[in-house]
C-alpha cells in the first residue's frame, strides 16, 4: 500500500482537487483508492457529496481512538463511493479539537499510521488531504506517509506557503526520524499572466530538483467536476486539466 499526503501550509492552492484528481486517474487504472479527508472544512467530504455533520464515523473517531485504534474503528469510518475503486475516509468539525483534546497526549501523531497497517491488504493506494496548519492532524498525515505533493499557486504570496511547508517537513523528519520524498506541484497557471510565469521561474530557480517539471493549468472544469461531485478525469476526460493530472501521476508512477 502506497500513501501520499498532498499538503502544504497555505488554503486555496488546490489540495483537494489535486487528490481527488490522483485519486480517479488511479482509480481508473484499477487500483483500490482511499482518499482520508483531515481537513475540518471536509471539502473532500463534500466534494463527494457526503454531509459531514450527519456521520456516524469518521476520521475523528479513528484519532480520538489513539493508541488503541484498531481495524474494526478504521473500517467503520470508510465510506463507499458511487465511483468503482474509491473509498473516503471523510473529515467532520470534531478534527478542530484534537490539539486542544489530545495534542499533548504520548503517540497520538503516530495513530493514523498504526490504523492504516491494518488496511495494508485493502488499498493499492491511500491519498491524504490534510488542513493548511500545522498540528496533530497534518503530523499524523506526514507520519503515515512516504512522499509529500506539495501544490503551489504560481503567485508570489503562495511561494512563502511552501518554504513554511518544507520547513514543517525538516522538524517531522528530525522528530519523527522520517524521510520524504517531496513532489511541489504548480498548480493554477495562467498562461496569459506574466504574474504566473514569474512565479513559476522563481519557483523552479530555487526549488528545481523537487519542482515537478509541468503544471496545472487554471480550468473550469475542476469546479464544474466538483459541483457534479464526480473526480475531474470521469467528468471530463479529455479538460486540459485532467491531462496535466495524467502527466503528473505518469511521473509519480515512475518514483516508486
Amino acid at each position: 500500500m502506497i500513501i501520499w499526503t498532498v499538503a502544504n501550509q497555505k488554503g486555496g492552492v488546490g489540495k483537494t482537487t489535486s487528490t481527488v484528481s490522483l485519486g480517479g486517474l488511479l482509480a481508473e487504472r484499477g487500483f483500490r483508492v482511499l482518499l482520508i479527508d483531515l481537513d475540518p472544512h471536509a471539502s473532500l467530504t463534500y466534494y463527494f457529496g457526503i454531509d459531514s455533520e450527519e456521520l456516524e464515523h469518521s476520521a475523528y473517531d479513528v484519532l480520538l481512538a489513539g493508541s488503541d485504534v484498531d481495524r474494526d474503528s478504521i473500517v467503520k469510518a470508510i465510506h463507499t463511493t458511487e465511483f468503482e475503486n474509491i473509498d473516503v475516509m471523510p473529515a467532520a468539525m470534531g478534527l478542530a479539537t484534537l490539539d486542544r483534546k489530545l495534542g499533548t497526549r504520548s503517540g497520538m501523531g503516530l495513530v493514523l499510521r498504526k490504523g492504516l497497517r491494518k488496511l495494508r491488504m485493502d488499498y493499492d493506494y491511500v491519498l491524504i488531504d490534510v488542513p493548511p496548519v500545522l498540528g496533530v492532524l497534518m503530523v499524523n498525515a506526514l507520519a503515515a506517509c512516504t512522499r509529500v505533493i506539495v501544490p503551489v499557486q504560481t503567485e508570489t504570496l503562495a511561494l512563502k506557503g511552501l518554504e513554511r511547508m518544507l520547513q514543517t517537513l525538516e522538524l517531522v523528519k528530525n522528530s519523527l526520524k522520517q524521510y520524504h520524498d517531496v513532489t511541489v506541484v504548480p498548480t493554477m497557471y495562467d498562461r496569459r499572466t506574466r504574474a504566473s510565469l514569474e512565479a513559476y521561474q522563481a519557483l523552479v530557480k530555487k526549488h528545481g530538483e523537487k519542482v515537478w517539471t509541468g503544471m496545472i493549468p487554471v480550468d473550469t472544469k475542476f469546479r464544474d467536476a466538483s459541483a457534479a461531485h464526480t473526480p475531474p478525469s470521469m467528468f471530463a476526460p479529455k479538460a486540459r486539466g485532467v491531462l496535466a493530472y495524467s502527466q503528473l501521476l505518469e511521473h509519480l508512477l515512475k518514483q516508486i
